[in-house]
């Protein structure tokens, strides 16, 4: 009788199983392990690992299975981003240690978002491929808040640090509470301690601001000078079987921390090119280099005035942080913003900006050549570095380095599990590997955008329509249109409306009628108007229905009017001007 009770609680146990397993036939699988694609391929996937991969004609697949059908399309395993800031939303307003506009919003009001967005941050990311993030700098709460995603199918797997543990702390930064991203260690106990007080909320590993220079020595001095406290960091760390991460953008900096131990660089260094003694010790050391290529030119970019964006960053990056980087273009203190832009566009900067550049990329390529693991990061959160849409840029910024397609997705994706030695976990399409994967619409090594050609995306085994993830709202449409207004290009502020969409001067005066009318009477202005810029004063939102109180600026003119959107099945269908 009871062996009869188990042999039916083992049939029911398998079917349970039977339907709960996902097939994603006839594609071609990149193996990013030999660097080969390779066609005709059916991944079984159950529950949340994949339990085969084998030619399709080596797979029976079940009656009632879930077949997902990959022809024409390529299966990734998911994208890590490597370096990223939850404590930092990516806008304007993110480092008031840079740029100090806590009058126009208080600190305290970023801190909020930052805690109340984690999960519209969490939704981009996977909408866009990328099952894994890293935060290389967090704070207490995030260590706190983490686990409210940990079983969430819509997030990303979290790894991530604690504050930053550095001898020098901005002032801004000082008595947050849980929301402090430093702890600041002026001598080696606090180091330890440092350390020692984070174990409880069981952080991934340890991560060090290795800042030179700011105690007034010169960079060689202050590091050499601070240097028993870095070693202590990395000793207590090691201690209780945490990898080290350090941020250390000098030679001298990095050479140091690897010297001491530390396993994880988490940007270039860009003040020399690298020589083969310190390329050999990062081989000897098995050291993990996350390049960061894009975060400097996102701080120039947006506090020089001069940002630029792709109709792909328009359409998915978090429009309102998207949309607050052009602020300076409205706020009132002309005096500090005109400041920093003077500052960037002067020549010395631009000098030392070009230099870095160069040194970031020729050193890429000395450390990709060699063999050296590198890992893609884009350091979001960053001014001018939004959160999971910036992702594209890093990538492109590795190929000008000289990086192939290939060294490109391994970088983002198996090497992103080796930063913390999940390798045997994610990482790449194989048997026994969690089931975070992204099936494309075409051959990322024919083109590396092609990442963001995505049909679906499984994270922990559950499949996802990236569109269905994070669905735009009233307020989301608006804004998007808004910024592509601000932005003046044409193709990203019709996008968000409806193919017949109706433009009104209030009540009843029709303007347009379709897309193509638009694109008619908007383009002259946006070619024509280099200076074009509309800032939001109010915005009211009802329903379906968006009202803005605007003020825009035109050639030699200034209006002021609201603007109401109508907007329907997820597209802007009627708006009215009130001038």
């Amino acid at each position: 009788m009871i062996i009869k009770i188990i042999s039916t609680s083992i049939t029911i146990l398998s079917t349970f199983a039977l339907f709960s397993q996902t097939y994603i036939t006839n594609t071609t699988v990149a193996d990013v392990e030999n660097q080969k694609m390779i066609p005709n391929q059916t991944v079984v996937i159950n529950n949340d690992l994949i339990t085969e991969v084998q030619p399709n004609k080596k797979i029976k697949i079940p009656e009632n299975a879930t077949i997902i059908e990959g022809s024409g399309k390529y299966l990734i395993p998911g994208m890590t981003d490597a370096h990223i800031h939850f404590f930092q939303n990516g806008g304007v307003y993110a480092r008031p240690d840079v740029i100090d506009l806590r009058k126009y919003v208080p600190y305290e009001t970023e801190i909020a978002l930052t805690k109340s967005n984690m999960e519209n941050k969490l939704r981009r990311y996977l909408q866009n491929g990328i099952t894994t993030v890293i935060d290389v700098g967090a704070n207490y709460h995030f260590l706190q808040q983490r686990e409210d995603f940990r079983n969430k199918d819509f997030s990303p797997t979290i790894f991530i640090t604690g504050p930053l543990l550095t001898t020098y702390e901005p002032k801004v930064y000082e008595n947050l509470g849980d929301y402090e991203p430093f702890i600041l260690t002026k001598t080696i106990e606090d180091g330890i301690n440092g350390v020692k007080n984070l174990l409880p909320l069981k952080p991934d590993f340890i991560k060090i601001w290795y800042i030179a220079g700011a105690d007034g020595l010169s960079k060689e001095e202050s590091a050499h000078k601070n240097l028993p406290i870095v070693r202590a960091i990395i000793d207590e760390a090691h201690k209780n079987n945490l990898k080290v991460a350090v941020h250390a953008s000098e030679r001298i900096t990095a050479q140091l921390a690897v010297e001491n131990g530390a396993e994880f660089l988490v940007h270039s260094v860009d003040d020399e090119v690298l020589k083969p003694d310190f390329v050999k010790l990062l081989k000897k050391n098995n050291t993990t280099v996350c390049p960061t290529l894009i975060v400097e030119d996102g701080y120039v970019k947006s506090l020089g005035q001069n940002i630029k964006m792709t109709n792909y960053e328009l359409e998915t990056a978090d429009p309102y942080q998207l949309g607050s980087l052009l602020d300076l273009k409205h706020l009132p203190d002309t005096l500090l913003i005109n400041r920093y832009k003077m500052m960037i566009a002067s020549k010395a900067n631009l000098d030392k900006t070009r230099k870095k550049d160069s040194i970031r990329l020729v050193n890429l390529k000395i450390l990709s050549d060699a063999g050296i693991t590198i890992v893609t990061g884009t350091d979001a959160g960053n001014i001018g570095t939004l959160h999971a849409s910036s992702y594209l840029a890093e990538l492109e910024m590795m190929k000008k380095g000289g990086m192939s397609t290939w060294q490109i997705l391994t970088a983002s994706t198996l090497n992103g599990a080796k930063v913390l030695d999940k390798q045997d976990e994610f990482g790449s399409v194989t048997k026994g590997k969690k089931a975070n994967l992204v099936l494309l619409d075409a051959n990322p090594i024919d083109n590396i955008e092609s990442v963001t050609k995505i049909s679906r995306v499984i994270n922990k085994g559950v499949v996802f329509n990236p569109n269905e993830l994070l669905k735009d709202s009233p307020e989301n449409l608006a804004q998007r249109q808004l910024n592509a207004y601000n932005f003046r290009n044409i193709d990203a502020f019709l996008e968000p409306y409806a193919d017949d969409v109706e433009v009104y001067n209030f009540p009843d005066k029709l303007q347009f009628k379709g897309k193509e009318a638009m694109r008619k009477g908007y383009t002259p202005m946006f070619e024509n108007n280099p200076n074009l810029h509309c800032e939001l004063i109010n915005r009211i939102v009802h329903g379906n229905t968006v009202m803005d109180q605007e003020r825009i600026q035109i050639g030699n003119k200034i209006l002021e009017g609201v603007a109401i959107y109508k907007i329907e099945n997820g597209k802007i269908k009627k708006v009215y001007f009130v001038m």
